[in-house]
């Protein structure tokens, strides 16, 4: 029997290049698993944002196959509808519905939405854990793989109840502010009459005082009357009689009466006419409009400044062909009377020479244009932008709120017009104020 010849032994250097592959190998093992391990990690932290996300969302989300079977829903929906997340894995989207309209108008959507990124929105009833019918505004996309083919849809909703009262308290929230805004624009119209004290007191002085002199003078003229009366029905003799009425000055006194008269109804109906534009421009704004004269809006806003806080402003004023615009005219009395005032302060503050203002009336390409200009400081370059801006005042803390020429820039507004501002070139801030010209009752 022959005998086998042994393998040649292996060398040395063989068993190293074994060794080495061997920890190649090993080496590889080793980072593979290290690299697992953190594909892991980052797989469970997106896990858990991803269930975090779902979480935290207030609409109820779901996602189902094309068959509509559930497949993933968040923790608003399970609350909606009363169920855990195992009972509602691999139930139909349908039976969380609450009516067949619902379910058949989901089914009919969901069944025309194959095409990647397709999408639609649809109203249906949900029933909740009361069994409550609730409407839900739903928003149904089509959740597609690689190549466009459709794997399922996502459902996301709200209940309309919460759409509603946030729609109501958005319409609460604007109504407030057009309050807030009302209240603002009479607080400013109040801080104006505020500034006219000085000068209505004035301008009521003099009637009223005339009044009572003519009154005081009148009851003197009843009483000598009365006396002479008395002696006439008594039957005094004829010649005591007219001594009497020569004491008594009754000739002189009949002759004097009709102009005491009329001096007092005078008098007295000037006070009612002050009382009455006051009452007018102090009078809450209700928005009426209609045609007026810009030459009387300035000369009453110039009567008011000039009898009020400014009485040693010099207006350089002439009236020009008047001019007829639409608007409230108390409003624009406020605008002008709110110019005026701010052109005294800036001159008064800054000037040693008296505080002046030069009004200009023109007509440019159908609008009537007023042009306002001061001999105070200007508005510096980098405040241009801002003047018209709430709250914006360069004025000392209370000595100005900021609202004046903000509330007067929206006056102007809404009558259709434009209110600019900037400088002149010989110094000192200019404000333009145009409104549409109303000619024959329509704009021009």
């Amino acid at each position: 029997m022959a005998r086998k010849t042994p393998p040649p032994p292996i060398d040395e250097d063989a068993w190293l290049e074994v060794i080495g592959k061997m920890d190649e190998v090993y080496s590889q093992l080793v980072q593979d698993e290290i690299a697992l391990e953190q594909k892991n990690v980052e797989l469970e932290q997106s896990q858990q944002f991803i269930t975090g996300l779902l979480g935290s969302m207030s609409d109820i989300l779901l996602a189902c196959d094309p068959q509509g079977l559930i497949e993933q829903s968040n923790y608003s929906l399970r609350d909606l509808v009363g169920g855990d997340e195992q009972a509602l894995l691999g139930s139909p989207v349908y039976a969380l519905l609450g009516d067949e309209d619902s379910i058949e108008h989901l089914r009919k959507v969901l069944g025309g939405l194959r095409q990647a990124n397709a999408s639609a929105s649809l109203e249906v009833n949900f029933r909740d854990a009361d069994g409550v019918l609730l409407p839900v505004d739903l928003s149904c996309t089509v959740r597609s793989g690689p190549h466009g083919r459709c794997l399922g849809h996502v459902l996301v909703g709200r209940p309309l109840g919460e759409l509603k009262h946030a729609y109501r308290q958005l319409h609460e929230a604007h109504e407030a502010l057009k309050r807030t805004q009302q209240q603002l624009l009479h607080a400013e119209k109040m801080a104006a009459l505020g500034r006219l004290v000085a000068g209505v007191a004035h301008e009521l002085n003099n009637p009223i005082s005339f009044v009572l002199a003519n009154t005081h003078v009148l009851g003197g003229y009843g009483q000598r009357l009365q006396d002479y009366l008395r002696a006439v029905h008594d039957n005094v003799p004829a010649d005591e009689r007219e001594a009497l009425r020569r004491q008594l000055r009754i000739d002189p006194l009949l002759a004097d009466l009709p102009s005491l008269i009329d001096g007092t109804l005078e008098g007295a109906q000037r006070t009612t006419d002050i009382v009455s534009a006051l009452k007018r421009f102090s009078a809450v704004d209700r928005g009426q409009t209609g045609e007026l004269s810009l030459n009387d809006v300035v000369e009453r806003a110039i009567h008011w400044i000039t009898r009020g806080t400014a009485p040693d402003l010099q207006v350089h004023w002439q009236a020009a062909a008047d001019m007829q615009v639409h608007g409230n005219s108390g409003q624009l009395l406020q605008v002008l009377m709110n110019l005026m005032q701010n052109a005294y302060d800036a001159a008064r503050d800054s000037a040693d020479a008296t505080p002046q203002i030069w009004i200009e009336l023109t007509r440019d390409s159908g609008r009537a244009c007023l042009t306002l200009r001061d001999n105070g400081p200007g508005i510096a370059a980098e405040h241009l932008q801002q003047v018209f801006e709430p709250f914006f005042t360069t004025k000392p803390v209370g000595q100005g709120t900021g609202l004046g020429l903000s509330i007067s820039y929206g006056i102007v507004e809404r009558c259709g017009g434009t209110l600019e501002a900037g400088n002149h070139p010989q110094g000192g801030a200019v404000f333009r104020l145009c409104l549409p010209e109303v000619v024959g009752g329509f704009p021009v």
